[in-house]
């Protein structure tokens, strides 16, 4: 097939950046002619790169300016499909990466700040964006979580045939169960956490990311042979609250520089109460890395998860984290739900992602 994705950054990382590059190389590796529109490129060996060039400035032009630009370069028609991974208005398939924004708002605003931000810039245009597509029953829309399916069809007259859920992808050889003990040690050592149960949280955004109640959670646990790791930005906030809370010495700050596959093969659970992510990638690496998974009902990939992970619904439940914790400090626990998390991330490699993607864009073509 001939494929034209439509991303602004086209580079390696985390999150819809991350999965673009995933999948445009997945792609490629299946046999597809892959063109992606973008702002900006990384080096990439086979997809082919299309710049646009589009201001970088100030947000909301950038976002509308991307999209007119998108749209000219990859018109519909002249590809099998055209895939977009930003927010853009025309397109084939749309990707909700992100999640519905509507609902990303109400959750990480509450329904009063929700309602005066959706007349600021940047939230307008994006509202302004989602909303047409939802209303062009010409586009097919891709969702990564049961749970962005149900938010769209709440908020938007959306026909839900229209709708796909793909969950992604993950890279099942990079993420694995730990087979090198020494080097897990060795970095267990290194951070001072040899002889105490390590729960990890990798994500950026400590308030979004519910770094706040895993360190509360923390602070509740009744034993004490336990640290957290917590890999990513904003790193200051969760040190003050360690220090308020008394647990500074249970609590290492990493940064972003670190691997996170190494942090995986280190750590004997990962934790994510999250206050919305419409499917983190970060729980399936964790889960491919055979790692037991503690996230919140706010989190698409909790009900992916099923039965092979632990969900406490409310991100703001403190003792629930608490008590799930608790329940993940029996090693039989960790080694149940980490062999069913290892299990059902076998079932999300990029070769099941693009045969997903295959079966969607053979849509778009009848």
């Amino acid at each position: 097939m001939r494929i034209a994705l439509v991303i602004e950054r086209f580079e390696p990382g985390g999150g819809v950046e991350g999965a673009a590059w995933a999948a445009a190389h997945a792609l490629h590796a299946a046999g597809d002619d892959v063109h992606v529109v973008c702002r900006r490129a990384a080096p990439a060996k086979g997809p082919i790169p299309r710049p646009v060039r589009v201001s970088a400035s100030w947000q909301p032009w950038r976002v509308l300016a991307f999209s007119r630009a998108a749209a000219a370069a990859a018109p519909r028609g002249e590809y099998d499909a055209v895939h977009a991974f930003s927010r853009t208005r025309h397109q084939d398939v749309y990707r909700t990466g992100g999640g519905c924004h509507a609902a990303y708002m109400e959750r990480a605003y509450g329904a009063t700040g929700a309602g005066w931000r959706r007349f600021t810039p940047r939230h307008a245009a994006i509202l302004r964006i989602e909303g047409a597509v939802f209303r062009d029953s010409s586009q097919w829309v891709q969702c990564n979580s049961e749970m962005v399916r149900n938010e769209i069809l709440d908020r938007y007259p959306v026909d839900p045939e229209r709708i796909v859920v793909i969950a992604n992808g993950v890279d099942l050889e990079r993420f694995r169960p730990a087979a090198d003990r020494a080097e897990r040690d060795a970095l267990r050592r290194e951070l001072d956490s040899a002889d105490r149960l390590v729960w990890l949280l990798v994500g950026h955004g400590h308030r979004r990311k519910g770094i706040d109640t895993a360190i509360r959670a923390l602070a509740r646990l009744s034993e004490g042979n336990s640290v957290l790791w917590i890999a990513g930005r904003e790193q200051e906030p969760a040190r003050a609250l360690a220090a308020q809370l008394g647990v500074e010495d249970r609590v290492r700050l990493l940064g972003r520089e670190r691997d996170p596959a190494q942090l995986y093969a280190a750590a004997d659970a990962f934790i994510l109460p999250t206050r919305y992510d419409a499917f983190a990638n970060v729980c399936l690496e964790a889960a491919a890395s055979g790692l037991p998974v503690l996230t919140s009902g706010a989190n698409g990939a909790a009900a992916w998860l099923g039965e092979a992970g632990l969900v406490v619904d409310d991100p703001e439940d403190v003792e629930g984290f608490s008590e799930a914790l608790t329940h993940l400090t029996d090693a039989g626990n960790r080694a149940a739900l980490g062999g069913a998390a290892r299990a059902k991330a076998e079932t999300r490699s990029w070769a099941d992602h693009v045969r997903d993607l295959h079966a969607l864009y053979a849509k778009v073509k009848a």
